[in-house]
C-alpha cells in the first residue's frame, strides 16, 4: 500500500499515519481506513495516493468506491446519527458503531477529541478482530489527534493530489 506523503509533517502526524497503515496491512479483512475529524473533514485514509500503483503482490480491495471521501462521508454520517440516536434514548456517548452488509462491514469508534475511527472491511472479517484493533489505534491516537495535528493533517489531505 501507497500511504499519502509523510513528507514535512511532525513525528506525531507521521506516528498517526503509520498507525493506520498498519491497520489497514496487518488486520485480514480491512479493506480501507479513514479517520474525520467531528466536523466531518478527512484527517487520515488509508487510500494510495492518486496516481501511485500499489504493489503488484499484494493488490489491495478498494473502499467505497475507491474513493477516501466516500469512507469519510460514510462514518460522518453514522457518527452523526448515532450520536443524534444516543441523545434521544439518553444512553451516554457512542463508543461504536458497526454495520453488516451482504458484501461488507462499516466500523465506527470515536476517539476521544470527538474524532471518528472508520473502517470498511470485508463480509468475512473477524469483526472481533476489526474491533480489537481499532480500539488499539483509538487508544494510541487519542492523546496525540491534538488542535495542532488535527490542522496538520487536514491541511496535508487538501494538499494530496
Amino acid at each position: 500500500m501507497t500511504a499519502p506523503s509523510t513528507y514535512g509533517l511532525s513525528t506525531q502526524a507521521r506516528n498517526l499515519q503509520w498507525l493506520l497503515t498498519d491497520l489497514v496491512e496487518e488486520v485480514p479483512g480491512v479493506n480501507s481506513v479513514a479517520v474525520v475529524s467531528s466536523d466531518g473533514l478527512l484527517l487520515l485514509s488509508s487510500d494510495p495516493v492518486a496516481g501511485t500503483a500499489e504493489p503488484a503482490d499484494r493488490p489491495r480491495p478498494r473502499g467505497p468506491r475507491g474513493a477516501s471521501a466516500d469512507l469519510a462521508t460514510i462514518v460522518s454520517g453514522l457518527g452523526s446519527l448515532t450520536t443524534g440516536a444516543a441523545a434521544l434514548m439518553e444512553t451516554g456517548s457512542v463508543k461504536q458503531t458497526m454495520v453488516a452488509m451482504e458484501h461488507g462491514s462499516v466500523f465506527v469508534m470515536a476517539i476521544s477529541d470527538g474524532s471518528l475511527l472508520g473502517v470498511h472491511a470485508t463480509p468475512d472479517c473477524d469483526m472481533s478482530v476489526v474491533a480489537y484493533h481499532m480500539a488499539l489505534f483509538v487508544g494510541r491516537a487519542g492523546h496525540v489527534l491534538t488542535p495542532e495535528v488535527r490542522s496538520e493533517l487536514r491541511q496535508s489531505m487538501e494538499n494530496t493530489p
